[in-house]
């Protein structure tokens, strides 16, 4: 299919185009492809889950919008859950990751403000971060691909190595308000720090009164295994972003925190028009309430696990071509070899009816739905092994 001259060509879109979905499928053509990269971590339970299509159906019959200067029952159910299962007081709900680590900027550097050292607001960040598109979100992350043509960067931004403790404490001075970190960065290849960095983080931001803020735009709501990825490293934020599989597909995005932590987030300081919708809170309701269900963050693990070993196993036999298999739950990466240019095994991917994504450091990213079955992993193995020994 080609691509529509009349949009705006900033997105490299690869030769196909699906009709329909329906649970770990996408279909184009009346091919059927395995979907083990789920729209970027976002369709977090597949492709028309009846339980999404049904909320969002009602409400569609219902109300769609109304404006943040009313009050909303679907708006004010679905925080009192999302706070009540998080280490979090507040929410505020916006439309993407971008605007969801937006606030999470404003809100470090206000607190600071309203508590009289509006000295501090600067932020550390760490190298190969992606939070997002927005002038404020590339100068955090300080990539020069994404800066060029948009600088001069917006002043305030601290980058350092990531995962490199010493680097972190030799940033801080008495203009530091916090620290902004993907607990698993996704754009960059699947890198995941050792749990004792992110503790350290903790502790120094406790120490030297610094906020900690966690973009889990990509790695949270149940990818790792867990609800949000600050529980599988036994720490606490105070303040997180998220977005992707929050409303599994329907564009939404949010920002927990303590009470404290949004101690200058108060009337007017901050808003949105479509954060909070009731289309948006009555499908990310439906998500919610399937996560939370018995035993389904468990069969992430679980079913993750199985994936990786047998990742593991396809390395041993293709070394010529994995170098490296990283991960944590449904959070899969396989590097492959320099020698051989990743999008180019994507594309032979699609061709075998296998989706995946392509990430920095010549990885390629392995996100399935997470209502993913044993039987889906074999399906998707026996896919790549094909693929490598073409």
């Amino acid at each position: 299919m080609i691509t529509s001259q009349k949009l705006l060509p900033v997105h490299k879109r690869f030769d196909i185009a699906f009709s329909h979905g329906e649970g770990m499928y996408l279909f184009s053509d009346g091919k059927k492809y395995l979907d083990f990269g789920a729209g970027i971590a976002v369709n977090a339970l597949g492709h028309c889950h009846p339980k999404m299509v049904e909320a969002i159906t009602n409400q569609a019959k219902k109300l769609w919008h109304v404006s943040n200067i009313y009050n909303a029952n679907e708006l004010n159910n679905y925080a009192e859950k999302l706070v009540d299962n998080t280490f979090a007081d507040y929410v505020f709900f916006c439309n993407s990751g971008a605007e969801s680590v937006e606030c999470a900027i404003k809100m470090i550097r206000r607190h600071f403000f309203v508590n009289n050292q509006p000295q501090k607001n600067c932020i550390i960040t760490f190298t190969g971060a992606f939070h997002g598109r927005t002038i404020a979100t590339i100068s955090a992350a300080a990539k020069k691909k994404y800066l060029e043509g948009f600088e001069p960067a917006l002043p305030g931004f601290d980058n350092v190595e990531f995962g490199n403790i010493e680097a972190v404490k030799k940033a801080i001075d008495e203009n530091t308000a916090g620290i902004l970190i993907e607990p698993i960065q996704g754009e960059e290849g699947i890198r995941v720090p050792d749990k004792s960095f992110i503790q350290e983080l903790r502790k120094i931001c406790d120490e030297k009164n610094l906020l900690l803020a966690f973009d889990e735009v990509q790695c949270g709501m149940g990818r790792t295994g867990h609800l949000f990825a600050y529980e599988y490293y036994g720490v606490k934020p105070d303040i997180i972003a998220t977005a992707k599989a929050i409303a599994g597909g329907f564009p939404l995005g949010a920002c927990l925190a303590t009470k404290d932590a949004a101690s200058g987030m108060t009337l007017g300081v901050h808003g949105t028009t479509y954060g909070g919708n009731p289309m948006a809170m009555a499908v990310a309701d439906a998500v919610l309430s399937v996560m939370l269900e018995k035993d389904f963050l468990e069969n992430v693990k679980k079913i993750g696990a199985e994936l990786k070993s047998e990742l593991e196993n396809l390395q041993k036999k293709f070394p010529d071509v994995i170098d490296e298999v990283r991960g944590v739950g449904l959070m899969l990466g396989i590097k492959i070899n320099q020698k051989i240019e990743h999008t180019e095994l994507v594309k032979k991917f699609i061709k075998n009816g296998l989706l995946t994504i392509p990430a920095g450091d010549n990885v390629i990213r392995i996100l399935p739905p997470l209502i993913i079955s044993l039987e889906h992993v074999g399906e998707a193995v026996e896919k790549i092994r094909l693929t490598l020994s073409e």
